[in-house]
């Protein structure tokens, strides 16, 4: 038997299975969530064929549906939807496979438990979300004695997920009780518009107030920084142009309501590692109270995620970190699996 796991987030869908097999896509769900069955069932014919599918998720949140728990149904009925005539047309009849039709589909929740459909229809608070602790739960197998801590940075969020002798002792559970907790950061390595991250930046000796429009993301910053390599098939930006250096360029000196005419590229550069460092240090802030509430020393930091560069950065620089042992998913297991570290957490936690 073999076992899918999806990660169905708000701007990306994410599968992996246990082999390390792993795949990340964007798909913005709120813009046209009718196609979630199409890019699913494109994600699906990415793997070899499997006869079960792990789920966790964050697309719930999208405002493209009026509740959580109504995005919640949605997005399992369509997973069911999708994947259960795939399943018919390899013929894993239960009498076939020896798997139960409810247990095809299993979704994780934050009580640390897997749940079918119909229970997680009924329990959509613990599903919701719940992305974040089936990687911690996975995690802490990498930090099983002592205080730790999950460091994973993606394209739209940071999470910081405190592990005691290997397993997550987060305060928060719930997005909101997370948000309270500093647990979880809205600031990622792509989608974060530069508005939310400074309010102005050095400019020409002074300070110059930024526009409060969604002129530039991060994905910008870390362009010109070289952090990011430049993909110009990606245009998944801010503009809907090429993620390019001079796109990005383009992009950055409209914050400052200004053009290439106007302001320098190494201009838009010295703005870049300015914001850069703004948002690792307001990273590190929330990384600090979450320290301040571990049982001990902080012994193990384990880093997965897209933004691994930024994660890496912020733990050499914290003074509770340096000494720290760093596990990165991406040295550990591939680049592509700390990418969809969510997917393959509930890939291998499924499997067992």
């Amino acid at each position: 038997m073999t076992l899918l796991g999806l990660d169905i987030g708000g701007a990306n869908i994410k599968g992996a299975d246990a082999t390390g097999c792993a795949v990340s896509r964007p798909f913005a769900i709120w813009r046209d969530p009718a196609k979630l069955p199409t890019e699913i069932a494109s994600l699906l014919a990415a793997f070899p064929a499997a006869d079960r599918v792990a789920v966790t998720m964050t697309a719930e949140l999208a405002d493209c549906f009026p509740t959580k728990s109504q995005g919640v149904r949605f997005i399992l009925e369509t997973i069911r939807g999708t994947v259960e005539p795939l399943f018919s047309q390899r013929k894993l009849a239960s009498s076939q496979s020896g798997i139960s039709p409810l247990s095809r589909v299993i979704v994780w929740s934050t009580s640390g438990t897997f749940m079918n459909v119909d229970e997680a229809r009924e329990n959509s608070t613990k599903v919701a979300a719940a992305n974040w602790h089936a990687l911690a739960t996975w995690c802490g197998r990498l930090a099983p004695t002592g205080a730790g801590i999950l460091v994973d940075i993606g394209t739209t969020t940071t999470d910081l997920i405190p592990l005691s002798n290997g397993k997550p002792v987060s305060n928060g559970v719930t997005d909101l009780g997370r948000l309270q907790s500093g647990e979880l950061s809205y600031s990622g390595i792509r989608r974060t518009p530069l508005c939310a991250v400074a309010q102005s930046v050095p400019f020409r000796g002074g300070y110059c107030s930024l526009a409060a429009e969604l002129f530039a993301t991060t994905l910008d910053v870390y362009l010109l920084t070289g952090a990011i390599a430049e993909d110009p098939d990606d245009q998944d930006t801010a503009n809907g142009k090429p993620a390019t250096k001079m796109g990005a360029y383009d992009r950055m000196v409209r914050m400052l309501c200004c053009d290439r005419d106007e302001v320098s590229f190494e201009e838009a550069v010295q703005i870049a590692q300015f914001l850069a460092d703004v948002q690792r240090k307001r990273l590190a802030g929330a990384l600090d109270r979450v320290l301040h509430r571990l049982a001990g020393p902080c012994e193990t930091v384990i880093v997965s995620g897209s933004g691994t560069f930024l994660a890496t950065d912020l733990i050499r620089e914290h003074r509770k970190t340096k000494a720290s042992r760093i596990v990165r998913l991406w040295d550990q297991q591939s680049p592509a699996v700390a990418e969809a570290a969510c997917a393959y957490a509930v890939a291998v936690l499924g499997s067992e």
